[in-house]
């Protein structure tokens, strides 16, 4: 196979491990092609943990023409005997003639040895094509097996002056509905959305994936509320959904009040207070990485962000823009972060824009600096 056909195929399987996106936590999202005489013959994707890997699907589906196949995965294939069988094997005993690998895996258990296997048994081997796409889709996983937290993503709709609403205490959406739409393909893919109990308080959302034909799946609901002011007739308690609430509180919450939410279905957690006088985020995130949790998805308010972002917490920003300027009387996207110079400044790299409507979103990894 020449390089442009090996990354043809790598952009199949990648397409094929999008397919697992936010359904496999806390494992990584694998898609596997297989190609035999410069033919797909099968392809797979992990579907869910406890389940069948990537490359196992598709040699099934493959079944006898796997022998002397090449099979692309964009994950480095396992080695070891956790919740399922290693993939090393089951690709020795399928009889396939080349494996080429996207990225190797940073998982301890993993990292490199399964393609020793590989090649220890005869079976060329080819790692790092497009190498940085498949990093890509899979930062939560990345992030979690080597830190064992969240890759925190921040989410705020916007106007070009930079206001989340008109005026403050007061709800009222600034973005359009096509960017709605991405919002909620955002949460879908996130295992948990946090927001502070201002945006509880003001606009009690639902914090619950909405899209077509009743699609998706909802995140854990975490709710960032020190004092326990939530609303007990809050819409996020009393939401049909699979997924739980979380509330963190600290050391002097009411207990009648923790009794009462606990009474409604929600797990209430108390955490420590900072050196700045907050609920400890980092402690917070300890907590949801300590419980699979791999991504999460930062809503807001103004506080939650300033404070995220002031403790070099958040790793992704997704900033949608809408062609408007609310004025003064709007509350700032952040709240609580203040730079010197332009050289304090947290920036954006890897940035990427998107027309939504008359909607732009801007995307990027968050950088700061040392």
């Amino acid at each position: 196979m020449t390089e442009d056909q090996d990354q043809y195929y790598m952009r199949l399987a990648l397409k094929e491990a999008r397919k697992g996106m936010g359904k496999t936590s806390p494992n990584p999202c694998v898609g596997a092609v297989i190609v035999k005489d410069d033919r797909v013959i099968a392809k797979g994707y992990h579907k869910r943990a406890g389940g069948p890997h990537a490359e196992i699907n598709a040699l099934r589906k493959a079944g006898t023409q796997a022998r002397g196949a090449t099979v692309y995965v964009t994950l480095e294939p396992c080695n070891h005997t956790g919740r399922t069988p290693p993939c090393t094997r089951a690709l020795l005993a399928a009889g396939v003639k080349r494996v080429v690998v996207g990225m190797e895996d940073p998982n301890p258990l993993v990292h490199g040895s399964g393609l020793a296997f590989l090649a220890d048994h005869k079976i060329q081997v080819s790692s790092g094509v497009l190498a940085a796409d498949c990093r890509r889709i899979n930062s939560p996983f990345i992030k979690h097996i080597t830190t064992s937290l969240p890759w925190v993503v921040m989410k705020a709709g916007l106007s070009l002056d930079g206001r989340i609403t008109y005026k403050k205490g007061c709800p009222g959406g600034i973005t359009g509905p096509r960017s709605l739409q991405r919002v909620h393909q955002l949460r879908n893919i996130a295992d948990a959305i946090m927001v502070g109990i201002g945006t509880v308080v003001i606009d009690d959302p639902a914090l619950t994936t909405r899209l077509l034909r009743r699609q998706g799946k909802d995140p854990i609901r975490v709710v960032v509320d020190s004092r326990l002011r939530i609303p007990l007739a809050a819409r996020l308690l009393h939401v049909h959904s699979n997924a739980p609430t979380w509330i963190f509180c600290g050391p002097e919450a009411d207990p009648e009040k923790k009794e009462q939410l606990i009474a409604l279905g929600a797990l209430v957690r108390t955490v420590e207070r900072d050196t700045e006088g907050g609920l400890d985020l980092m402690q917070i995130l300890s907590i949801l990485g300590s419980h699979g949790v791999t991504s999460l998805l930062v809503e807001g308010g103004a506080a939650i962000h300033g404070a995220m972002l002031r403790n070099r917490l958040v790793d992704h920003v997704h900033l949608f823009y809408a062609p408007i300027f609310a004025g003064d009387d709007g509350i700032s996207v952040v709240r609580g972060l203040s730079c010197a110079a332009k050289e304090d400044a947290i920036y954006l790299e890897k940035i990427r824009y998107e027309r939504l409507c008359d909607d732009l979103m801007v995307e990027g990894d968050v950088a700061y600096h040392s």
